[in-house]
């Protein structure tokens, strides 16, 4: 690792693992981030937290780990409190901290142990979508105390999506097979032709706090249809320790069984090839065992891990046609999770859905390196307080329109252009013309009056858009277009000076001029 290095720093929290990555500001090189006593492998962190009391040390990750046999572990042992954070229906057992509690004692002790070699200039988080709003706020609170004056938020699917370059506005399956629970989704990125792509929302920038700028209106993924239950690799484990002694839950046993796991989840591993292991039996003696491939298969089957996942899939799929989404309209299936690299459940899904890409990254890192992704390295000089439009016709309802180009809150100068193809709304059109607006930079909200007091209307009206006071580019085509017919493609995008400059061609990609609309402020 080298000294001083500066750029961003990703944590990707998860129910079983929590991963850690840094992106140099100076290149696009990503690296995975090893602390001692803390993390498992380079950049895993276990999701747990043990903690006796005030007048003792909490202990996290693989330290924390170690003590989950003690004695009181069922008050002190905390994991899986992920998914309870933001989740007001779930309940947890009775512990000496709560999901939130525990969260924030994990996170403040990793981010105290993150190595001081490492100058940290940007902190990006993720966030699941089913629970985004609850879990976005208490992200808000938490990062008030972190020493950083920039933190940036994305949503794990689409994170997961920007990891495999999947096009932006497609619908995705991914199936994420974690330590303690299968989790199926359907989902839409942001962005497509004619939309703003997925950005990190920015919750501080520069020491302010920002989360207020877009709570209206936050850019996540859509859900078409979600599965789950909670199985998942420990249970796997235990199988594999039930197989040879049944009835077995020696921790150590459970160790060797991730491990055997793990080996047999490689691509080429051969179904003849033998494994000589030993476990402890229940009076303490090693004992030998072999296994295989086929064997390895044979406990999954009995086990009934493929019905399952059949019945999780059906469940999917059947929720995904209620929202007009059907298999076909996939564009992928991203596997994520330690579970997935599996060859036979792998095997499985090729089987179920056929003729649909399947993309399996890097089962742990993937959704923490796609968040590095979303907020790239280079230095961003501010953000945008008002969001910018441009004027269309919709010819369906023949009514102008406001357009969004770039959404507030966003960073700037932009990291890519905005693509919009423009359609002729009459006949023999040749000339369009070039129309920007902006959002108020303050906002008005309803206030309805509910027995004499005010109070804030539930569901707030558009922001709305104030035309540039400057003259309209217009742009000329030398043959006429008829209605209807795609005729001009525009790119957006900010320079460092705080320009708006929009590039022009026509339909067949010849290249018509670029011109400077304006500052946007």
């Amino acid at each position: 690792m080298e000294k001083n290095c500066s750029g961003t720093l990703a944590i990707d929290l998860g129910n079983t693992n929590t991963v850690i990555a840094f992106q140099n500001e100076k290149g696009n090189d990503s690296f995975l981030i090893d602390i001692p006593g803390i993390t498992s492998s380079p950049g895993v962190v276990p999701t747990a937290v043990w903690f006796e009391g005030k007048e003792t040390i909490a202990r996290i990750g693989e330290s924390a780990l170690k003590k989950k046999n003690c004695t009181n572990s069922e008050i002190y042992f905390h994991s899986n409190f992920k998914r309870l954070i933001g989740n007001p229906i779930e309940r947890q057992n009775k512990k000496f901290l709560s999901p939130i509690e525990s969260g924030e004692k994990f996170f403040k002790i990793l981010w105290e142990n993150i190595p001081k070699e490492l100058d940290i200039k940007r902190l990006v988080l993720t966030a699941p979508i089913d629970t985004y709003k609850g879990y976005r706020k208490w992200l808000i609170n938490l990062c008030k105390d972190f020493a950083i004056d920039e933190v940036a938020l994305v949503d794990e699917p689409t994170a997961a999506g920007i990891g495999v370059n999947v096009p932006l506005g497609s619908k995705i399956m991914i199936i994420d097979i974690g330590g303690s629970t299968i989790d199926m989704s359907i989902i839409k990125t942001q962005g497509g032709e004619g939309k703003s792509a997925p950005i990190a929302e920015l919750l501080k920038f520069q020491g302010r706090d920002l989360s207020a700028i877009s709570t209206q209106k936050l850019r996540f993924a859509e859900i078409i249809s979600k599965s789950g239950s909670k199985i998942g690799g420990k249970d796997i484990d235990q199988w594999i320790v039930n197989y040879f002694l049944p009835l077995n839950q020696d921790e150590r046993n459970l160790l060797i069984a991730e491990k055997l796991k793990c080996k047999l989840s490689a691509q080429e591993i051969k179904s003849e090839r033998r494994y000589l292991f030993s476990l402890f039996t229940a009076e303490n003696q090693e004992k030998e065992f072999f296994m295989s491939k086929e064997i390895f298969e044979k406990i999954l089957t009995e086990n009934n891990l493929l019905s399952h996942l059949d019945y999780l899939l059906k469940d999917l799929l059947n929720e995904a046609r209620g929202n007009f989404c059907k298999t076909e309209d996939l564009n992928c299936v991203i596997f994520v999770g330690g579970g997935t690299q599996i060859p036979l459940l792998k095997e499985w899904i090729s089987n179920k859905i056929e003729g649909i890409q399947i993309k399996s990254p890097p089962p742990i890192e993937s959704i923490a390196l796609g968040a590095l992704a979303m907020t790239p390295g280079v230095k961003i000089k501010d953000i945008l307080l008002k969001g910018v439009s441009i004027k269309l016709f919709n010819k369906r309802e023949q009514k102008h329109f406001w357009h969004p180009i770039f959404s507030k809150g966003q960073t700037w100068p932009t990291e890519k252009p905005f693509e919009l193809i423009l359609q002729a709304s009459k006949d023999g059109q040749n000339i369009f013309e070039i129309i920007i607006g902006e959002t108020k930079k303050k906002r008005n909200f309803d206030v309805i009056f509910k027995n004499g007091l005010p109070k804030l209307s539930e569901f707030q009206n558009e922001e709305e858009v104030i035309q540039w006071n400057k003259k309209p580019l217009k742009i000329s085509l030398k043959n006429a277009c008829k209605i209807g017919e795609d005729s001009l493609k525009l790119y957006f995008h900010i320079a460092k000076d705080s320009s708006l400059y929009i590039r022009y061609l026509d339909i067949n990609e010849k290249e018509l001029g670029e011109f400077n609309l304006g500052s946007i402020f």
